[in-house]
């Protein structure tokens, strides 16, 4: 026991000295390109600055990568200009030290700021700048910008419009747009990635490049095919898209004695051809109901437009449903976006700018995408799988409309026409010890498991945003292309070759790497070669 407790103590005197080594090279090489010692001191943390570990903490969103075991970083550097930025690539590289990027901390799997080798987290929250204009319905957006403070900026100059992303307020804009980030305007509009017109990215020589310098095929893979294998997302320029005075939202609950399954099943069948206007989110949840465990159904509607026309659309196509008028919702659409963030209905668009989480948990996520309806006998074994497994709850969001018409090739992201539904596997807990957490994990795998005849197949689809490391790792050594090719085909199917030789193109050393980060091909004559 006393010889372990030594050798502890050991391992980190020697990991002080080696992340005190790094900081200390990382920091001349700052100075040596002119960067001055009072921004140097500002934005550079090492291990030893009392500040460290609430930069650290303040933008980790999953408690499974903040315990004493997580693996630290040698330096955080939070910049405050683009220069900053470069000098952070140039210099990593220099050293040799592999660089993390993290916008909004909320990489499911904590890619963006852990790593089993020696790493420095790039912390993209202080470039948060947005810039709007109306009169070209544009915005320029930075990478550390959450989506709340998109919203409330666009909000501010124009109450007709929006922006087709996420409902999370504190997601960074940098990693939700760059893995293809959707939103409840999905089906009327497409992804986030449909609707960015330029880019601003710092390359692995420290450049600083827009849509023309960085040309078409880096431009194409930054919309959706995850911008950390190919340089640093400093900004996205993107198009606005009108939104109605009047918007509608509805919150229906149902149980297996109240037509749950047959509403579940008819949502399959009407969702790929009802009004684009129209968004339907199925939360799945198994709970405790008069002592007895089952599995309820959530129901919440997004409609672009009055309540009067949804139930015009509802009543004849999806009856089972069973909407009526008192539960229609009429607000704007930036209240609506406070709705869908869990906000009531007597709070101020001001709490968008709020970019703290209300608590962090433990959680674990997988994804799927169902191409078939699922049949009532298939649903009626997932509720009984549901209530037997335990705690995962799973989120049915539909596609269709404007996303039956975007070719898969047009951005990274390919999942388009012939998907009836994305699923989200989400489980979260607050119990601290080892055991829960191989408990929680062990569930979801089993749900995902169960779901195996119901959803895609070859590849079976997984969406980039809802990262999984399970589906496949990357150790980035020689084998990384096959590796690669795993993960790489369920998150992009035929559009992964073209990403992997925009990758040998623009980082061919594999600088930009990570957990699952787009690899450099195959050996060609004992040198990296393209894929054709």
């Amino acid at each position: 026991m006393k010889s372990a407790y030594v050798l502890l103590l050991i391992f980190l005197c020697f990991s002080i000295a080696a992340s005190d080594s790094v900081y200390d090279t990382f920091v001349q090489c700052f100075s040596d390109t002119k960067i001055p010692q009072s921004q140097i001191s500002q934005i550079v943390y090492g291990p030893k600055n009392p500040s460290f570990t609430s930069v650290l903490q303040s933008y980790i969103r999953n408690r499974r990568f903040n315990t004493s075991s997580t693996p630290k970083p040698a330096i955080i550097v939070t910049p405050f200009e683009a220069s900053h930025v470069s000098t952070t690539v140039i210099c990593a590289k220099k050293i040799g030290v592999q660089l993390k990027i993290r916008s909004g901390g909320h990489d499911y799997e904590g890619i963006s700021y852990v790593s089993d080798v020696s790493f420095i987290i790039l912390d993209m929250f202080n470039l948060r700048n947005i810039d709007v204009d109306i009169k070209d319905e544009t915005a320029w957006v930075q990478a550390g910008a959450t989506l709340g403070e998109l919203y409330y900026n666009i909000w501010e100059k124009s109450k007709v419009y929006g922006y087709p992303a996420g409902v999370c307020p504190t997601v960074a804009v940098g990693g939700h747009l760059s893995g293809g980030g959707y939103g409840n305007m999905l089906r009327k509009y497409g992804l986030s990635v449909d609707h960015i017109v330029d880019a601003q990215v710092v390359d692995v020589q420290g450049r600083v490049l827009d849509r023309a310098a960085m040309g078409d095929d880096l431009f194409w893979a930054i919309r959706g095919g995850g911008g950390a294998s190919f340089g640093v997302i400093l900004a996205y320029k993107i198009q606005l898209v009108p939104v109605p005075p009047i918007v509608t939202i509805f919150h229906i609950e149902k149980f297996l004695d109240q037509n749950m399954t047959e509403a579940v099943f008819q949502y399959q069948e009407v969702m790929q051809k009802i009004d684009n206007d129209l968004f339907i989110r199925v939360l799945l949840q198994p709970i405790t109901k008069d002592k007895t465990r089952t599995v309820r159904a959530t129901f919440i509607g997004m409609f672009l437009g009055d309540s009067n026309r949804l139930l015009s659309i509802t009543s004849p196509e999806f009856p089972e449903l069973g909407l009526q008028k008192p539960d229609c919702k009429e607000m704007s659409w930036i209240d609506s976006v406070l709705y869908w963030a869990n906000f009531d209905n007597t709070t101020s668009p001001n709490v968008l700018l709020n970019r703290t989480p209300d608590s962090v948990n433990f959680l674990k996520r997988k994804s799927d995408y169902v191409k078939t309806s699922i049949p009532k006998t298939g649903l009626e074994s997932l509720w009984k799988a549901m209530v037997d497994i335990g705690k995962v709850g799973l989120v049915f969001n539909s596609y269709g409309g404007r996303m039956n018409e975007i070719p898969e090739s047009e951005t990274p992201f390919p999942h388009r026409a012939g998907n009836i539904f994305k699923i989200q596997y989400s489980v979260n807990w607050n119990e601290e010890d080892a055991a829960s957490d191989t408990d929680y994990i062990d569930q979801i795998r089993n749900l995902y498991s169960f779901m195996t005849p119901f959803v895609s197949s070859n590849p079976r689809e997984s969406f980039l945003n809802y990262r999984d490391l399970d589906i496949g790792t990357t150790d980035n050594g020689k084998n990384s292309f096959s590796q690669g090719k795993v993960f790489g085909e369920k998150y992009f199917k035929g559009n992964f070759d073209r990403l992997v030789n925009i990758k040998i193109t623009v980082d061919p050393d594999n600088f930009f790497r990570n957990e699952q980060s787009i690899p450099t091909s195959v050996p060609v004559g004992g040198r990296k070669g393209r894929i054709f």
